[in-house]
């Protein structure tokens, strides 16, 4: 199983602030856990930067643009009531994220890898079309899922967030396009609000399952195996994207969820099953939340280990 790590270290440079969650210490937590020696044989690659065509398949334009234009040359500018920050590094930082998450699709589309884990921050799930959101500025996963359709002419594309938080930016580009699934589990109630299980989409194209605070392992497991996986598997993707958040994990000071390091694994290993009935393999995940060192650590490298097939 070849798998690829798209990185940049622009993506260090999106500084929000001292004391903020999403800080570069998850990335540099990540890129230490990924060069430990059982992972050498990842194929490491520098991400593209993204392009104003492939933020406009998912962003408006007059975001776009208000975002470019509030980059700041020193210190902080925000963005929303306070959670999302921007630095003077934010700008190329988000668009190598957009652009490793689209160069992610064309390398599986091109059969370069088996499958991708994007490791770049910020996260994006939260972005919607016009709005910045929870830490996050462009949402790097949508824009990947709209590229797949338009650059590769795929028909079917499928996203599964498995983030503690609700991806409702994801949902919100999604939700009137039958051609795009999105599939999310999630802790309610939690930020930011959204993802009842009513919330189904135009065409039925958005599942939704919502796990109670304290819901461990085996409820996790029971819920997505009956609900979310038999979803993701009628709907027949041509590709699967994923929002990996870590922020489940039972050592996460944001979150309650409580899963164990092999949650992600298992997870992962269930979405790779499908895929490699359904779509010859092809997976692109794109890093989201996590918020805990040891938590992060332990989740992505559970993670990675079964996208490599261990």
């Amino acid at each position: 199983m070849k798998t690829l790590v798209m990185f940049h270290p622009a993506c260090l440079e999106h500084v929000p602030g001292a004391g903020h969650p999403e800080s570069p210490d998850r990335l540099r937590v990540v890129m230490a856990a990924l060069w430990e020696p059982e992972f050498a044989t990842l194929d490491w690659r520098e991400a593209p930067a993204g392009t104003r065509e492939q933020l406009l398949l998912v962003h408006e334009a007059g975001y776009i643009d208000a975002v470019e234009a509030m980059v700041p040359s020193t210190g902080i500018v925000l963005l929303d009531g306070g959670d999302t920050a921007m630095s003077p590094g934010s700008w190329e930082a988000v668009l190598r994220c957009v652009g490793a998450a689209c160069a992610g699709v064309d390398a599986v589309m091109a059969g370069d890898a088996d499958n991708v884990f994007c490791a770049t921050r910020p996260c994006g799930h939260h972005a919607e079309p016009g709005r910045a959101m929870g830490f996050c500025i462009f949402n790097q996963v949508a824009v990947a899922a709209c590229h797949a359709l338009v650059a590769h002419g795929l028909r079917r594309v499928a996203v599964v967030d498995f983030d503690v938080h609700h991806g409702n930016g994801t949902q919100a580009a999604f939700w009137d396009r039958a051609e795009l699934f999105f599939g999310s589990s999630h802790q309610s109630p939690l930020y930011p609000g959204t993802g009842a299980a009513r919330e189904t989409g135009e065409s039925g194209n958005i599942v939704n399952v919502p796990l109670p605070p304290g819901c461990g392992s085996e409820r996790f497991r029971a819920r997505v195996a009956d609900v979310l996986l038999p979803a993701l598997r009628r709907f027949e993707p041509e590709l699967i994207l994923i929002s990996a958040g870590f922020d489940a994990h039972r050592l996460d000071p944001l979150a309650q969820l409580e899963l164990e390091d092999e949650d992600f694994g298992w997870i992962t290993r269930e979405v790779m099953a499908i895929a490699a009935d359904v779509c010859q393999g092809r997976i692109v995940s794109v890093l989201e939340g996590g918020y805990s060192g040891a938590g992060l650590a332990g989740g992505t490298t559970a993670h990675v280990r079964a996208l490599m097939g261990r």
